[in-house]
């Protein structure tokens, strides 16, 4: 019998501006404190010309308690004025996964 519960994955994707001054360090800081949020699952990343981060939640209101946080909030803020020339926020409802390994 499959145990799988449904989660939720947000993705955000994004292209950098020249500036990226002290953007690594939040970007680490960011992923350490979002592990310690209730309902945090786990984040998958990789930047080239774009960037693209999934973060995996338990629930909405996991996701909005992130969303609100001060630290959070901060990076997002330093993000609009500085780092980010555009972004995209997806927020799906993971149904089902699979995957291969040799």
């Amino acid at each position: 019998m499959n145990n799988f519960k449904p989660y939720f994955a947000v993705i955000f994707t994004s292209k950098h501006t020249n500036n990226i001054s002290g953007y690594t360090e939040m970007a680490n800081k960011m992923e350490q404190l979002a592990k310690l949020q209730k309902g945090f699952l786990g984040m998958e990343s990789a930047r080239n010309e774009v960037g693209i981060t999934v973060s995996y939640w338990e629930s909405l209101e996991a996701i909005r308690h992130w969303k609100i946080n001060t630290e959070h909030m901060l990076a997002q803020k330093l993000g609009k004025e500085k780092w980010y020339s555009w972004y995209n926020v997806k927020i799906c409802k993971v149904e089902r996964e699979y995957e291969f390994k040799s």
